[in-house]
């Protein structure tokens, strides 16, 4: 508990971290608010042969809410070693694998937190906007509401992703060791990575890239309809990004607890 409260005061001090988590929840808002404005029920036969998955679409917004959450993770591990302070924090602590836990717990609790508020941002604004879009009751599209068991699973796996991705970055951090290059290579892992899969052209190798790609399985999450013809399943995607992240902090663990500062 020592550790985790001197980490938390090291993470809500700096400078950038409140904004940044602003930015995330106001971010993860703000483009799914855009994205349902987007889309209505007018190039459709009619409105029920929509078949548009409006929970996931309300939640678009976390793809670029991970955005500013790498950042935030990234920092709170390079941001120490750039100033130095990392010998402070291994000489009040000299127990690295207890200092290299009280990171990931806080990074993690504030993440969650600000997930939950970005996560029913989005719902409630898919709630207020799709019904005057066509998507409405009397089309055969249920208001968006946690009470139900697929929205509920959809936004209880947003705000998980969103944490295994500030774990995933944490993890890169601690083996990188240097701001700009660990915020590229994690963007590269998440966003090259299903781009380089668009260009294969097979169906079952695109299919087998969808299942190991971290953002591609992870955000499988979302999805609430045709289960069935998805490359992988809500929680096994989910499960794909939390093997990244629990390799990515083992192998940042390893170097954390063998390296000098």
């Amino acid at each position: 508990m020592r550790v985790m409260r001197s980490e938390w005061t090291k993470l809500r001090t700096l400078s950038s971290t409140g904004w940044l988590l602003a930015g995330a929840v106001l971010a993860t808002i703000a483009v799914s608010v855009t994205g349902v404005l987007s889309v209505d029920t007018s190039h459709c036969p009619t409105p029920a042969e929509c078949f548009e998955d409006t929970v996931r679409l309300s939640l678009g917004g976390i793809r670029f809410g991970q955005v500013v959450v790498v950042i935030l993770a990234v920092l709170a591990v390079s941001g120490e070693y750039a100033t130095g302070t990392i010998r402070a924090t291994l000489t009040a602590n000299p127990r690295r694998l207890t200092v290299l836990a009280g990171k990931a717990a806080v990074l993690a609790a504030t993440v969650a937190a600000a997930g939950v508020l970005g996560v029913l941002g989005s719902l409630l604004a898919g709630r207020l906007i799709l019904p005057g879009n066509g998507f409405s009751e009397t089309n055969g599209y249920a208001p968006l509401s946690l009470t139900d068991g697929p929205t509920l699973r959809a936004a209880t796996g947003s705000v998980l992703y969103l944490v295994l991705i500030a774990l995933l970055a944490l993890g890169f951090a601690l083996i990188i060791r240097d701001t700009a290059g660990t915020i590229t290579t994690v963007f590269a892992l998440l966003f090259v990575a299903p781009v380089v899969g668009l260009l294969v052209t097979d169906p079952e190798w695109r299919e087998k890239l969808d299942q190991l790609t971290p953002m591609t399985a992870g955000l499988s999450v979302q999805s609430t309809i045709g289960l069935d013809t998805m490359p992988i399943g809500p929680w096994p995607g989910l499960g794909v990004l939390a093997a990244y992240a629990a390799a990515a902090l083992l192998a940042g663990a390893v170097l954390f607890a063998r390296r000098d500062q």
